[in-house]
């Protein structure tokens, strides 16, 4: 049974008073709705609100003078993205943290037992973007630029999912709100990390992306956006990384190269940032709406 938002907070208060904070104190269920043997699971709603939530202001963004696509742009790339995001985010996962499940092809696609990246998932959105601005001649990074003012949308939702179901935990720590995590066979006490990167790489790069949005006019400046994007989700990620606990299988790997697996993806997204910023000064688009 889920708790009321105001129960919640009174009883996160309380925990953090005399820490650390039992999980199971939080009154949370990964299962948000059950009928029967019909279980619809918070993740699940995750991917659904978030893809809701960004189509919707997709649609408020394209009303604005200069839009890179139209409507019917929008429609077919909710469609090609969430093919991309399920997709690239399943074998990005196996590919990145888990390769021992192509040993056996079907547990590659049982994607209810959970592990999804994020950076296969953004590959996967990626060719999406690709397969619309190829098909109907569009820019390929303006159309970019509006679609990371979205994405954290969906970074938000997946990451409190993530806290829910008692999973991704952090580091062990003293801090005052350290949670002790049922999955965690250890029973200590640990960072919240997942909530860490919902503020981060949701929250708060959702907010700047939407100031300068909507407050600047770089949004004429194909790039921009969608390297803040990228550099910003790529700061975040790395900084969490240091109190978010690295896959079991992971920690030799951690341990011989000095970053995370997660760490050393992030490398790469944050050096593509900043060279769509900088050089966006030099891509100035002309603020032409594309007919309907």
């Amino acid at each position: 049974m889920i708790l009321p938002i105001s129960a919640l907070a009174a009883n996160i208060a309380a925990a953090v008073t005399s820490a650390p904070i039992r999980f199971e104190e939080l009154g949370l269920s990964p299962v948000a709705l059950s009928i029967g043997s019909f279980q619809l699971k918070w993740y699940s709603l995750a991917y659904l609100f978030g893809i809701l939530l960004g189509y919707w202001y997709m649609g408020r963004m394209l009303r604005q003078p200069g839009a890179p696509m139209a409507q019917r742009h929008a429609d077919d790339l909710m469609l090609y993205s969430t093919l991309g995001i399920i997709l690239g985010g399943r074998l990005g996962y196996v590919l990145f943290y888990r390769p021992d499940l192509f040993e056996t092809p079907l547990a590659v696609f049982k994607v209810w037992e959970g592990g999804m990246s994020f950076h296969g998932g953004l590959i996967g959105v990626l060719l999406a973007i690709g397969y619309l601005v190829w098909r109907n001649k569009l820019s390929y990074l303006r159309v970019g630029d509006y679609v990371a003012c979205v994405v954290p949308f969906g970074l938000l939702f997946g990451r409190l999912a993530n806290f829910v179901n008692a999973e991704l935990w952090g580091r062990p720590t003293d801090v005052p709100w350290a949670v002790i995590f049922p999955t965690d066979p250890s029973g200590l006490p640990r960072h919240p990390s997942q909530l860490y990167e919902a503020g981060l790489e949701g929250a708060m790069l959702a907010i700047i992306l939407a100031v300068l949005f909507w407050k600047t006019d770089v949004r004429h400046r194909p790039g921009f956006l969608g390297g803040v994007f990228l550099a910003g989700y790529g700061a975040s990620r790395f900084i969490v990384e240091y109190f978010r606990n690295p896959d079991a299988h992971l920690i030799e790997f951690a341990e011989r190269t000095g970053m995370s697996m997660g760490q050393w993806l992030t490398v790469p997204m944050i050096l593509i940032g900043l060279y769509l910023m900088i050089s966006s000064r030099n891509r100035v688009a002309k603020p032409l709406p594309v007919t309907a």
